[in-house]
């Protein structure tokens, strides 16, 4: 399964899924987004059971604010539309894992 774009409009749609969710706000001009980027593409592509969105910062502040996101890389996963664990800053493949599974 790809990566979704996750903005504004299709917001609800995602986080109201029954799978697990995982949304990685980044921004094109952080370092840190770049590492972590190609590993939640391969995550997406790897574990169809999870719904992986991605939400840009720039595009989306109001998305950001919603989940208090301060600092970039934040990777946050949803389950029943409720966020059960959050991280900041880049993470290594196995520990994203860790998280959706959690």
């Amino acid at each position: 399964m790809s990566v979704l774009t996750v903005n504004k409009y299709n917001f609800e749609t995602v986080t109201a899924s029954d799978k697990t969710v995982l949304l990685d706000f980044y921004a094109d001009w952080c370092g840190p987004c770049r590492m972590v980027s190609p590993l939640v593409d391969e995550i997406a592509e790897e574990n169809p059971q999870y719904l992986i969105g991605k939400v840009n910062v720039d595009m989306e502040p109001e998305l950001a604010q919603k989940f208090r996101v301060l600092s970039i890389p934040t990777l946050v996963v949803l389950k029943n539309g409720k966020p059960v664990s959050q991280s900041v800053g880049a993470k290594p493949k196995e520990q994203i894992l860790a998280m959706l599974k959690g």
